[in-house]
């Protein structure tokens, strides 16, 4: 019996080899292994598998049947090196946990991976010193370039990394003086619709709270906010402009500010979603009804703008067509298809919800309803309804 033990495990033992041997094999074969079964140089099968040459068809299918039946898997830290690309892309974004950030992430990887390309995202926290420290990954070589979402001034830093280092797209806010291509949405046309909508619904008395002054959103927004005011012969009353980080709790207090003022403001416009949803928890906490109290109408069109209560009146600007053209910019950057000079923008619109009413629920006299370029009023406009507002 003992005999008959040792004899199962030397067979056992030397089964165990032989399998382990022949996947030992497959796991060390090499390009060279490749090239031997095809008959071809071992340049060419490189060549071919990188995609740099064109062989005949005959050629090209015996390389892949050889590599097929001998189960190569090329090293792609090697053709990495070789090529002198990572194939990955990086997206810094001010905070992802900001709704508009992480869709433009969400599209930004999607359409990265379209391409071949991986994504790797970094969370900056709107700290300047952790985006100059993620764009040293570009001199690093572990992205080929990427696309930049901040949301503060610049100290210089930033606009001299930048420009070391090239291979940067600018999403949403500028870097004034860097070299690189620029996708902004368009913040003047959004800031007019949403103004000119507040004025049709019959407010004269408009507050705005913004973003952070100098900012490129801030800024363009404000100029929108103003023109539309300037056409019916109003201005904008500086003691009813508030600007904040695009955070709820400073909006909130901006908010419950504006509405100490001796003459209240029977309507605000507030340059981005987050800014909505602080304004409109301390009127919730206050007590004070959106829109029957005061109208509200902001910008982004954030995911569940329309669940808020009551749903937001708010210009929306497209997040994954920031992350899907942002992209595009970049590897057409990269590879020499488009310049620093290129400053493109992402169209807007107005999507008109149930919080704005006429002010303090007194009738306007104008239609609420309207589409395309003309609207009853004769203000340009262009809008598209989802829910009939009061």
């Amino acid at each position: 019996m003992a005999g008959y033990e040792t004899g199962l495990l030397k067979w056992i033992s030397a089964h165990v080899s032989r399998e382990w041997g022949r996947l030992s094999g497959r796991l060390k074969v090499t390009i060279r292994d490749v090239a031997r079964a095809a008959g071809v140089s071992v340049t060419s099968v490189s060549r071919h598998l990188n995609g740099q040459i064109s062989l005949p068809e005959p050629t090209a299918s015996r390389i892949g049947q050889a590599a097929e039946r001998l189960g190569y898997r090329p090293n792609a830290i090697a053709r990495r090196l070789n090529s002198g690309k990572s194939e990955t892309l990086g997206l810094i974004t001010a905070d992802i946990a900001y709704p508009l950030f992480a869709e433009i992430a969400s599209a930004s990887e999607a359409e990265a991976a379209r391409h071949g390309y991986n994504l790797l995202m970094f969370n900056s926290r709107n700290l300047v010193e952790k985006e100059v420290s993620f764009l040293s990954r570009i001199e690093d070589r572990q992205v080929d370039g990427i696309l930049l979402l901040t949301n503060h001034h610049d100290d210089g830093r930033l606009l001299r990394r930048i420009n070391e280092t090239g291979n940067v797209v600018l999403l949403d806010e500028d870097v004034p003086g860097a070299k690189a291509p620029r996708l902004f949405a368009d913040n003047v046309h959004g800031g007019l619709l949403a103004t000119r909508h507040l004025i049709g619904r019959g407010h004269t008395r408009i507050a705005a709270i913004g973003g952070p002054r100098g900012l490129l959103s801030t800024t363009e927004r404000l100029d929108g906010f103003t023109r539309a005011l300037g056409e019916v012969d109003l201005h904008a009353d500086p003691a009813l402009l508030r600007f904040c980080e695009y955070e709820e709790a400073p909006a909130s207090i901006a908010f419950l500010d504006l509405l100490q003022q001796d003459e209240p403001p029977t309507a605000i416009f507030t340059f981005g979603d987050m800014l909505a949803t602080g304004a409109m928890r301390a009127a919730r906490q206050a007590g004070i009804r959106i829109p029957d109290d005061i109208s509200l109408v902001s910008f982004d069109d954030i995911h569940n703008a329309d669940l808020l209560a009551p749903a937001l009146t708010t210009v929306r600007q497209s997040a994954a067509e920031f992350g899907t053209r942002g992209v595009n910019m970049l590897l057409d950057f990269i590879s020499g298809g488009k310049t620093e000079t290129v400053i493109e923008r992402v169209g807007v619109e107005l999507v008109t919800r149930g919080s704005v009413a006429p002010p303090h629920g007194r009738p306007s006299g104008r239609s609420t309803r309207h589409t395309g370029s003309g609207s009853p009023d004769g203000l340009p406009v262009s809008a598209r309804e989802e829910e009939p507002e009061n």
